[in-house]
């Protein structure tokens, strides 16, 4: 059984998406450290990348180029200075220059040494290759980004770290982790809690959840405060600047922190709870789309789910929650993706949007409910209802930018989540028909019987429906 952490399923890094951003940028990164393994780094002359599949059919609109060119530069997508990132691909384009590893320049030129193949890999729809030069050979490696940031080579996972832990609570399915619940006398977050303890200190759990929701409040909280066009071409407007000067009231505020309790003290009727949700997940993927600071959940094209859900939870139902609130939900999120993960799958290449905004929506379902009170069988429950209204979603992403329909659907899978909750809270587990399980399965025998074109590929749908000289 894989052990996979919740912050594999909560990856801080850069928009726009997690398996043709995050994903690319971190393959790049492990081609460095197999070239330093070798001992060949620094008689590299040059290197080129080869995408296929659905890195080459719709990198360019998700920056799948400029993430392998920032990760074989040297820099860290959970770390870069958001404003660096322009200054570093400018400097590429116009030099022909890649300071490898941040160590030494070599020759490259995007144009030619970033190779688009529109043929796919057998493993994986997500396929790239590294090939890097020096005077008498070359050295080829072949990574495939799956989904959630998560990279792997065809005979090889030891490049991820969910194979390198030993948690004392083992679970692939959520049959097997209602079992540890009522056995030890756990909620599920409990029983993450414990998993997580054999990884790192408590204080280093309490603070990276933190620093995860604070990267998403941060998000939420620019996305709210920034107005303009996304780039890219669509010219798509920004709507949650506006949504917000709408709905926000009078009480002044200059931080996240207060931005909080200053939203608490406006009038919450069911439309503006509704506007309010739909503003914060609106906001985050405008800030993902504008290559910003995101936190991957478990997708950057599904970001804005969780973070919504949660603040909704904070400004809206428990004016008291704080940090245990916090991080209980998170943790909750968390066990649910990795759920999806082992058995089925979090990347659209392979899914479609239900493995990004159906689990996503999941997620956030299963965290809020057991933040409601929720027994860990109503937890499940809420993730399956939630889950179950998203089979068969399709990803056709307009030009291949996560713009349209993907910033939208983050609020809807944000209030599915919400009325999955509460539907789920109203349920008696003895009376449940479909269990989290069937649900998964469903989900990836849905995967593999959807068309390719519906899979990240933007050659069906909205995606060919409408176009960049429509918008």
């Amino acid at each position: 059984m894989d052990c996979i952490s919740v912050f594999d399923m909560l990856k801080i890094g850069v928009g726009p998406s997690s398996s043709h951003t995050l994903g690319p940028w971190r393959a790049a990164e492990a081609f460095l450290k197999e070239l330093e393994a070798a001992s060949v780094f620094n008689k590299i002359t040059h290197v080129r990348v080869d995408l296929y599949g659905s890195l080459s059919l719709t990198g360019k609109g998700h920056a799948t180029d400029y993430a392998v060119m920032l990760g074989l530069n040297g820099a860290d997508p959970e770390y870069i200075p958001i404003e660096d990132i322009s200054t570093i691909i400018n400097e590429i384009n116009s030099n022909k220059k890649l300071n490898f590893g941040n160590k030494f320049l070599i020759d490259f030129d995007p144009k030619t040494d970033i190779v688009f193949n529109r043929e796919f890999l057998d493993f994986h729809a997500n396929g790239m290759m590294f090939t890097a030069f020096c005077e008498d050979e070359e050295f080829t490696s072949t990574f495939f980004s799956i989904g959630g940031g998560f990279i792997t080579k065809e005979n090889d996972d030891s490049i991820n770290d969910d194979v390198t832990c030993s948690f004392p609570y083992l679970f692939n399915t959520s049959t097997e982790l209602l079992e540890f619940c009522d056995r030890e006398n756990k909620i599920i977050s409990e029983i993450m809690f414990e998993n997580e303890k054999s990884i790192r200190t408590e204080t280093e759990i309490h603070d990276e959840l933190m620093r995860v929701w604070n990267t998403m409040l941060e998000c939420m909280y620019i996305g709210c405060h920034t107005e303009g066009v996304l780039p890219g071409g669509l010219n798509v407007k920004r709507r949650a600047y506006d949504m917000h000067k709408n709905l926000v009231g009078t009480t002044p505020y200059s931080n996240p922190q207060e931005w909080i309790a200053s939203i608490r003290k406006t009038k919450v009727y069911f439309r503006q709870i509704l506007k309010w949700v739909s503003c914060f997940a609106l906001a985050v993927n405008e800030v993902n789309a504008s290559l910003g600071r995101v936190v991957t959940a478990p997708t950057n094209g599904s970001a804005g789910v969780i973070p919504a859900v949660l603040m909704y939870y904070l400004v809206i139902e428990n004016h008291k929650a704080g940090q245990k609130e916090i991080e209980q939900f998170l943790t909750t999120a968390g066990v649910i993706g990795s759920i999806f993960k082992k058995g089925a799958t979090i990347s659209a290449a392979m899914g479609g949007c239900q493995a990004e905004i159906g689990v996503s929506s999941a997620m956030a379902a299963a965290a809020l409910c057991e933040l409601m009170g929720g027994t860990p069988a109503q937890v499940t429950i809420a993730a399956e209802i939630a889950m179950e209204h998203h089979l068969g979603l399709t990803c056709d992403p307009i030009a291949g930018l996560v713009q349209i329909p993907c910033i939208e659907r983050n609020t809807m899978g944000a209030i599915k989540a919400i009325n999955a909750a509460e539907l789920a809270l109203d349920t008696d587990p003895l009376n449940a028909k479909v269990p989290l399980d069937k649900v998964v399965n469903t989900m990836w025998e849905t995967a593999k019987d959807m068309n390719n074109k519906y899979k990240e590929t933007s050659e069906g749908g909205l995606a060919v429906a409408v176009n960049i000289a429509d918008c």
